[in-house]
């Protein structure tokens, strides 16, 4: 733990240091630079001072939120100073000593003085990540966006053509601050009209408490004529605490389930339901949280019982890499699976239907969008809260609504 601290440290000062060089280049005026010196060791105190209050016991408070989106907002840029005037500093190491061992020239400095328009370059550069930060702590954690995806089978019942679903994920209540905001897209929930609503899981951070004062909220959801099913995500476990118990920890988990009743949604643990339309039907199926990194509860054998594999299936399972090593292979042929749990890791450049681009993708073969392998499909919600860092950056939270399409694709 001290070796870590001390690390933390010596990265801050290094980025500090390099910072205020940027600074000085460019800012000639005293007191400007004071102030600036002021400002960054408060925000240095600040944050060291709240992480050592922070209480596993307690998980993530407003708090913890505002200090993690405060030293994301000030950390990054400086990150991008430091690069451009830690490259500099290579540059004028390399100039000074072709100066002065092959061209014999000690007449001048080893290193030559810093040259404005570098730092002005650095300035400018870092200001991208502050101000997108600034906004997504401001305004892009609650941006949210509708998103429309036809999905083509070639098996899928006639009767079903056209059936709409909404999907939402990781709601993460733990993390709301604005009703208004969360009201609003509610409404966007209810504007869809679809035939069924999915919730693939994630309804707090870690505690039943967490989702007590928004249940009155999530209650106005409409009922679609087919209903509202939903699943359990890796927060809904508790597992990212310390409990004083192993019987409190069953009592979160006992009422955190408990919570999928009081919004009226049907929490599938491991398990199907068969919903009928005309004569035609086909499965919904909910697992349990499985991830490759956070506990493999999921159980796709049981949850898929009495279920054929002529049969068409959706499936419920919060985590993609579920998909990605069990499901898109699976001998029942599950044709349809909804997924979340990445968020886009809320941070990303996206431009729809042409580029997209996330530190997630490095951790996740699937992490935003739809995928497909041998006509087996999975999408991933980019999720509806946040968590952690408290804002969005270009991955804006998402209300799916896929239209189910008999035949093939035609691009």
């Amino acid at each position: 733990m001290l070796v870590r601290f001390l690390l933390l440290i010596g990265l801050l000062l290094f980025v500090e240091i390099y910072s205020y060089q940027a600074f000085r280049t460019v800012i000639k005026t005293k007191w400007v630079l004071q102030a600036y010196l002021v400002i960054s060791v408060l925000i240095v105190f600040y944050v060291t001072y709240y992480v050592f209050q922070f209480d596993r016991k307690v998980g993530q408070t407003p708090q913890s939120l505002f200090t993690l989106g405060l030293l994301l907002v000030v950390l990054l840029p400086k990150l991008v100073i430091t690069t451009v005037m830690f490259g500099e500093d290579i540059y004028r190491l390399f100039s000074g000593t072709i100066n002065y061992f092959i061209e014999n020239d000690n007449r001048t400095t080893f290193l030559a003085s810093r040259r404005k328009f570098v730092s002005q370059i650095g300035l400018g550069l870092a200001a991208i990540p502050f101000l997108s930060l600034i906004y997504g702590v401001t305004i892009g954690k609650y941006n949210f966006k509708v998103i429309k995806q036809n999905i083509f089978f070639s098996d899928l019942p006639d009767a079903f053509d056209g059936f709409t679903i909404t999907q939402i994920s990781d709601i993460h209540s733990g993390s709301f601050d604005n009703p208004e905001k969360i009201n609003y897209a509610i409404d966007l929930i209810n504007e869809q009209k679809s035939d069924i609503l999915l919730f693939t899981g994630d309804i707090v951070n870690a505690k039943a408490e967490e989702m007590h004062p928004w249940i009155e909220t999530f209650n106005r959801l409409e009922k679609p004529a087919f209903g509202k099913f939903s699943i359990l995500g890796n927060h809904d476990y508790g597992a990212y605490l310390d409990w004083d118990s192993e019987t409190e920890k069953a009592k979160n988990f006992i009422a955190i389930k408990d919570l999928h009743r009081q919004i009226d949604f049907k929490l599938l643990l491991n398990e199907n339901v068969k919903i009928k339309k005309e004569n035609d039907e086909i499965a919904i199926i909910g697992v349990e949280n499985w991830g490759k990194m956070f506990g493999e509860f999921g159980d796709i054998d049981k949850a898929s019982s009495g279920v054929l594999a002529s049969d068409f299936k959706v499936l419920m399972s919060h985590d993609p890499s579920h998909w990605e090593e069990i499901v898109k292979n699976h001998k029942k042929n599950i044709q349809l699976t909804l997924s979340g749990h990445t968020h886009g890791m809320q941070f990303g450049i996206e431009i729809p239907g042409w580029f997209k681009w996330s530190l997630a993708q490095y951790m996740y073969k699937q992490w935003a969008g739809l995928y497909e392998n041998v006509g087996r499909y999975i999408y991933v919600n980019r999720g509806f809260g946040f968590h952690a860092y408290p804002g969005r950056v270009g991955i804006m939270p998402e209300i799916t609504v896929i239209r189910l399409k008999k035949g093939q694709n035609v691009a």
